[in-house]
């Protein structure tokens, strides 16, 4: 038989407990609570996102979003960040402390779309912005590029309201397409220091031959709208033979 949700959390959340004891439904409940408020968060502002989309589509203008997905962190995940942090594993440390619980993940077709979301999303009177991070005009050292946003969203429950927060993480299709094949190939293990350097040259590469694709795309994309002369592509700039 399938477990429910409550039976999931509480052997996640409390294992050695949960080993032919039975948990007080007390102890349990605030955690899946607060879960339940991080999925709403989520929904909300996917509901958001999707309503730019329709919006700019209505005005003629291009379908921004490619895709959405969401994630929520694992109560093992959150408890392991938890004991780095040298932090309690409660309800309030968590609210308090820990802000990617919930994540929302925005793939766009162009660089521009990435900022025409994220200053549609900040201008929004019910969100505030607790911390923001552009790491495409200065990505990080490995060539990581995407736009973070942690932001605090209420949600409207039938007796209160919870301000919960969100990380939105915000990717053109090249960016995302290298940040997932950088995940999967930087974690191999045993690997010699000769071949992890030379592994880290070939991804900044990748990075910044990616970087230069967006660039380009942008600019089809601006030809085409603005109908201005087309000017010629020196292709020499980027440099394909080392890789």
């Amino acid at each position: 038989m399938k477990k429910s949700h409550i039976e999931t959390l509480t052997e996640q959340l409390f294992p050695a407990e949960n080993n032919g004891k039975n948990i007080l439904f007390n102890e349990i409940q605030p955690f899946i609570e607060l879960f339940m408020h991080y999925e709403c968060a989520m929904l909300e502002i996917e509901t958001k996102l999707n309503v730019f989309d329709k919006e700019f589509s209505l005005h003629g203008e291009n379908n921004p979003i490619e895709s959405i997905s969401t994630r929520l962190k694992s109560p093992v995940s959150l408890m392991n960040k938890l004991q780095r942090l040298n932090l309690d594993f409660d309800v309030n440390t968590i609210k308090q402390n820990i802000y990617d619980v919930a994540g929302v993940r925005v793939i766009c077709s162009f660089k521009n779309d990435v900022y025409k979301l994220v200053s549609a999303l900040k201008q929004q009177d019910d969100i505030t912005v607790i911390a923001e991070k552009d790491y495409i005009k200065n990505n990080k050292d490995n060539g990581y590029r995407s736009y973070h946003l942690i932001v605090e969203i209420p949600i409207f429950l039938s007796g209160s309201v919870e301000h919960v927060a969100v990380e939105v993480q915000f990717r053109t299709i090249a960016m995302d397409f290298w940040a997932s094949l950088e995940h999967k190939l930087r974690y191999k293990k045993n690997l010699s220091v000769e071949k992890e350097k030379e592994i880290e040259r070939r991804l900044l590469l990748c990075a910044e031959i990616s970087a230069k694709l967006d660039n380009q795309m942008q600019k089809v994309k601006e030809i085409i709208e603005e109908d201005e002369e087309v000017k010629f592509i020196d292709y020499n700039d980027i440099d394909t033979s080392k890789v």
